[in-house]
């Protein structure tokens, strides 16, 4: 452990050196609370909440290496499948979280947006108006923006934009031909503009993206990165490495070499 506690600022340090390209937008898939859970032999909802303050972490990480946008999956259209209780729990975690915002010292300092993105009609009436309220308090804010991926389905986020194209068509008089690639990503996300993700990440050693913003990640051929440790377990120098594998691409796309 000493060792580790030596070594490790050093290769933070190291990879630091190494980054020549920032991305401008991240996007987490958080995985692992329950198993992180299990190994250590406590319930689920405390892996849940040791993973939330891994999060709060992880925006010092953030803010200190410049990135911009950070977009969680923090709630997926299929974890509403899990027990009523886990779920139950999850829903009191987040408005916990999103109801302390206003107070936030780190969201005032680094002057952080928040914004939902997901289907918040599947969200209990107390949720939602926690998300109302976080996102009203900093919508001012211009530090960088938090993106919470909350009852959100990439396949869902496209049907909810492709109603709302439908609705202006009906409702606007809006010429079917005009539809085109911009028009669609104006309609995504509630139309929060949210930029591409250059860079996303999943933790837990799992090999799959899961549906995770496919028009905005794989429509722009991001870069990705799998790690193994679940998410509390989650490091600074896991994410300096996602960082590098995203710093060679954009090197070799630009013709030129990254340091390995």
């Amino acid at each position: 452990m000493i060792g580790r506690a030596l070594i490790e600022p050093l290769y933070e340090r190291y990879l630091r050196l190494q980054e020549r390209h920032v991305p401008n937008h991240i996007a987490i898939i958080q995985d692992g609370n329950r198993r992180y859970a299990k190994l250590l032999g406590i319930d689920t909802a405390s892996g849940h909440r040791a993973g939330a303050d891994k999060t709060e972490e992880m925006l010092d990480w953030a803010h200190e290496i410049g990135i911009r946008h950070i977009t969680l999956y923090t709630f997926s259209t299929e974890n509403f499948s899990r027990r009523k209780d886990e779920v139950g729990h999850l829903f009191a975690l987040f408005k916990e979280k999103l109801s302390l915002v206003v107070e936030d010292k780190r969201v005032k300092k680094y002057r952080i947006r928040i914004q939902i993105v997901g289907d918040r009609t599947l969200l209990p009436d107390d949720l939602r108006s926690a998300v109302d309220a976080a996102e009203a308090s900093t919508k001012d804010h211009d530090g960088f923006c938090l993106n919470i991926a909350l009852a959100y389905g990439g396949r869902n986020e496209i049907v909810l934009a492709a109603r709302k194209i439908l609705t202006d068509v009906a409702g606007r008089g809006l010429d079917p031909e005009s539809i085109d690639v911009r028009m669609v990503e104006q309609h995504l996300h509630g139309g929060k503009g949210i930029p591409p993700v250059d860079l996303i990440i999943r933790t837990g050693n799992d090999y799959r993206t899961s549906n995770f913003l496919p028009w905005l990640a794989s429509g722009h051929e991001s870069a990705v990165y799998f790690c193994a440790p679940y998410w509390p377990l989650f490091r600074k120098i896991d994410l300096l490495r996602a960082i590098r594998i995203y710093d060679q691409r954009v090197a070799a796309r630009n013709g030129g070499t990254a340091n390995s």
